[in-house]
């Protein structure tokens, strides 16, 4: 039972069943066009945190609207809690809260307004509506926000009324697309917070992101997607354990020239690599003599070193690995 919200009961462990198995999933918006979904297998075990990861265009939001039934597959299936999505669609969705990626809210409506318009879409009434209400407000920590117009929110609070509002009619399963985009560093750290407080009462958690750090706090099994397939899936520490070269971390004293991702490529020495803004992450076969290539390059190229550490593989170090091989790279 989460601690600041009574109203939430722990469910059930259930009898091993997956709680989301999709099978071949295929999806094409025009005949000709490569599929947003290319025969997609997946199994989402109950109880989990899952992460559903890729780069733009992997297919993560198509994926999430056909499990959300807000589109059909054009083959495949899906199955929730072991029922049919087509078949079995009345059911399926009441075991289902949805968080989308942009806030679902009503701007002229209160927190406490938009609470109960979704409730009552979710067919609660009377005073079970009302304590699901209060109980979502108080995970959210927006009891001295209730009774404002969502208009005036910030857009943190904003991410948190949009969670709360997913899990008014108390799901057994929580989807997520992206909920912690451009958000401040408290209100994100709130909802990682009750994402964990959600997961142990036993709500499974499916989580697209694009964060690598925030499925790595927070997710116990991930999908790599890439251009609509699956590139990998499991859990996040035999992902992490696989890829078990140090990694060498640089930060640069100034913006690198474009020109520089070609230079790093041609140097036999450096592994995998990954270069954001000032970030440099690589990896080689011979650690020392990787680091000596590495700043060679560097001091050819005109950079300077602010500093240079090393560590263990993360995940982000992980996913780039996997969509590097299957682009070819």
């Amino acid at each position: 039972m989460i601690a600041c919200a009574p109203a939430f009961q722990s469910l059930p462990t259930g009898n091993g069943m997956p709680a989301v198995e999709v099978v071949g999933l295929t999806k094409r918006f025009k005949p000709k066009a490569p599929p947003a979904l290319n025969d997609l297998t997946i199994t989402v075990p109950r109880g989990v945190i899952y992460g559903i990861l890729g780069p733009n265009g992997a297919g993560k939001t198509t994926l999430l609207s056909i499990l959300c039934g807000l589109q059909k597959p054009t083959s495949g299936s899906v199955r929730v809690e072991g029922q049919d999505m087509l078949s079995h669609a009345a059911e399926v969705k009441n075991k289902l809260g949805v968080v989308p990626q942009e806030p679902a809210l009503y701007p002229t409506l209160t927190a406490r307004e938009n609470l109960e318009y979704f409730g009552r879409m979710q067919n609660l009434t009377g005073p079970y509506l009302e304590g699901r209400v209060q109980a979502c407000l108080s995970l959210a920590e927006m009891g001295d926000q209730a009774d404002t117009p969502v208009e005036h929110f910030s857009g943190g609070f904003k991410r948190r009324l949009n969670l709360v509002i997913g899990l008014i009619h108390e799901p057994q399963i929580l989807i997520l697309d992206e909920p912690t985009v451009a958000i401040d560093p408290h209100s994100r750290s709130l909802i990682h917070q009750r994402l964990r407080e959600l997961h142990a009462t036993g709500v499974t958690i499916l989580l697209s992101t694009h964060y690598m750090d925030e499925a790595e706090q927070l997710c116990h099994d991930v999908a790599i997607m890439n251009r609509g397939r699956l590139v990998t899936e499991g859990h996040v520490q035999d992902l992490l354990a696989s890829q078990r070269d140090e990694v060498i971390q640089i930060r640069l004293d100034r913006d690198p020239p474009p020109d520089l991702e070609g230079v790093l490529r041609r140097l036999p020495e450096l592994g995998d690599f990954s270069l954001s803004d000032r970030c440099l992450r690589a990896t080689g076969a011979h650690t020392d003599l990787t680091a000596l290539a590495l700043m060679q390059a560097l001091k050819q190229a005109g950079l300077g070193v602010e500093s240079m550490g090393f560590g263990g593989s993360n995940l982000e170090h992980v996913f780039l690995k996997f969509i590097d091989e299957e682009d070819g790279r």
